[in-house]
């Protein structure tokens, strides 16, 4: 009896201690991975929500929808900037990183809405913006000033004297928005560089000062409670220390069009990465130190493929940013891309990413076409079942999970974006962003349920009376709905940590395995082109199968549910399904 008394105790002493082992390894697997699978929401705060009637949006507005989010299945947003700015460029040209733009609120109104996203169960991200401040910045102003301590916070040069007495900039480097990248400042007697607009000063990440500075804001930020930051235009925050003239680039003859040169001296510089490496250690230090989940970086910089991958981490094994930003789907692939092209872009970052690292993948944002209007209004499911499935991280903007289209037709009198406004009324339409930030479409109430002001800062879409959230809540299929059902699939094992197996259909179709032992394997099938495809995919698959749809656009013939043939499986022009295999016993 004793004996048997032994082993029972024993046995339940092993039970307990595997049961608090697997415990304790999901509460690490909540604390430092959370990120790994996660959707990332865009929220362009200025075009989200109004909550005072002043026709912009603001922090009260987004605290208003976080219910949205929990709704959704959404449970990760970040913020494009929200800091005190003269908005020459809409928040990226900050005048105290410290401070709310008053537009949008208080410090009050952030931490309000800090508590209720972790009431809701949504982590918050914040938009940093390092490269450049705004010319209004204290620091700028007691730079131009030469104060001690500020005299180098910026990159200041005096130029070339040539010998007609003309003073000229002391390189040839362009700025993204067209002309010179030197600004001459008459109070200072010197050049400083912009490799933006004019009212977004380069700073001096040369000076240990502004190192210190920049880790202050972070820190400052961590402690209200944010769950890490995504780094703008990291791509830009070195310069080539001997200002050496960049090559022309060949592929335009117009000198003032930043496509001129080549940027070799001035882009993805090898200090960048020393830089981020440092962040990421002062992260990882914050999170050590502090409760709460591992707060993260991601990174926004067009860049190739093989100088992103150092980012994620260098040849000696150190860590830079948990992920930077994927662009393919934006900068690669169109309504035009071949079935090919999606599976060799997709494949090809799968292909160069270190071993142990996420993928991710972006498929809009603020400064680009929206994907209705990119892909074409009949892919947006499809699109979506691709950012869903596809291994590793989704980033989503604000109203891509609507199908909301770019606005085309904002005038010229309304066109706000800083470099369509310099590029005057006759060229503002082929570089305006103002198309793809008009105000989100919650309802057919007016401004789109947006604002109750007489004037947006943005006038709505005015197709916002049947594109809208209110109508897709209530309609039977709806890209939103499609949307959520696709969040719900994400939390399956396969999708989480399935195998990636793709095929190239035809030139019009193609399709993605997602494998996972003891798990029903999942097929993405998408057809790229604007007719029906007939198909077959029964050597792709394995046979023998059973293959039933999971999930289905809006306008498919098929419905969540009917089986197929593997032989003959029709698609309509960009279409897309998910379909589950079911091995017969």
């Amino acid at each position: 009896t004793m004996v048997v008394v032994k082993i029972a105790f024993i046995l339940s002493v092993g039970l307990v201690g595997i049961l608090a082992h697997k415990h304790q390894s999901k509460e690490l697997d909540a604390k430092y991975n959370w990120w790994q699978h996660e959707v990332f929401y865009q929220i362009y705060p200025r075009s989200f929500q109004d909550s005072n009637g002043d026709g912009i949006g603001d922090l009260q507005g987004i605290t208003s929808r976080l219910q949205y989010f929990k709704d959704t299945g959404i449970t990760s947003v970040w913020l494009s900037p929200i800091y005190e700015s003269p908005m020459v460029d809409f928040g990226y040209d900050i005048s105290n990183y410290t401070n709310i733009q008053p537009e949008y609120g208080t410090l009050e109104d952030f931490d309000a809405l800090i508590a209720k996203a972790n009431e809701l169960g949504v982590k918050v991200i914040l938009d940093f913006v390092p490269n450049h401040s705004s010319n209004k910045h204290p620091w700028f102003i007691k730079s131009v000033a030469r104060e001690p301590g500020y005299e180098d916070f910026y990159v200041w040069e005096d130029g070339i004297l040539l010998e007609n007495g003309t003073r000229v900039p002391p390189n040839n480097w362009l700025s993204v928005f067209s002309g010179s990248a030197w600004m001459w400042n008459d109070e200072r007697q010197q050049y400083y560089l912009r490799q933006f607009t004019y009212g977004q000063p380069d700073l001096n990440y040369r000076n240990p000062a502004v190192i210190k500075a920049m880790d202050d804001v972070m820190l400052f930020w961590l402690n209200k409670g944010i769950a890490g930051f995504r780094i703008d235009a990291i791509i830009y925050i070195y310069e080539d220390a001997q200002l050496r003239d960049e090559p022309p680039s060949g592929t335009t003859d117009d000198p003032n069009n930043e496509a001129y040169l080549s940027h070799i001296y001035t882009r993805n510089q090898p200090e960048d990465y020393g830089l981020l490496q440092h962040w990421r250690q002062l992260l990882d230090n914050y999170t050590a130190n502090h409760d709460g989940p591992l707060r993260i970086m991601m990174t926004e910089g067009y860049a190739s493929v093989s100088q992103l991958m150092e980012y994620y981490e260098d040849s000696n094994g150190v860590q830079g940013p948990q992920f930077p930003f994927n662009f393919d789907f934006i900068t690669e692939l169109n309504a035009n891309s071949t079935a090919a092209d999606f599976v060799f872009y997709i494949s090809r970052w799968l292909i160069y990413m270190p071993h142990g690292h996420v993928a991710n993948w972006v498929m809009g944002n603020h400064d680009n076409p929206r994907v209705a209007s990119r892909f074409g209004e009949k892919s947006v499911d499809a699109m979506n079942m691709l950012l869903m499935t596809l291994p590793g991280i989704g980033i989503t903007y604000n109203g891509e999970e609507l199908g909301m289209t770019d606005y085309r037709d904002i005038s010229w009198s309304d066109t706000v974006d800083q470099p369509a406004c310099e590029a005057g009324i006759d060229n503002y339409k082929t570089i305006s962003r103002d198309p793809e930030r008009t105000p989100m479409q919650w309802s057919s109430d007016v401004n789109a349920g947006f604002s109750s002001a007489d004037r947006t800062w943005l006038p709505v879409n005015p197709n916002y009376k049947e594109l809208n959230l209110r109508n897709q809540q209530q309609a039977r299929r709806s890209h939103y709905k499609i949307y959520q059902s696709l969040l719900k699939l994400r939390q399956l094992p396969v999708l989480k940590n399935g195998s990636f197996v793709p095929e190239v259909v035809n030139r019009r179709v193609f399709a993605f395995k997602r494998e996972l032992k003891n798990e029903h394997t999942l097929l993405t099938i998408v057809n790229v082109s604007n007719r029906t495809e007939l198909v077959d995919i029964a050597d792709f698959i394995e046979q023998p199968n059973r293959l039933s749809v999971l999930v289905a656009g809006v306008d498919s013939q098929h419905r969540v549910g009917d089986r197929l043939k593997a032989e003959t499986i029709e698609l309509a022009p960009n279409e897309g399904l998910v379909i589950q295999l079911n091995k017969r016993k």
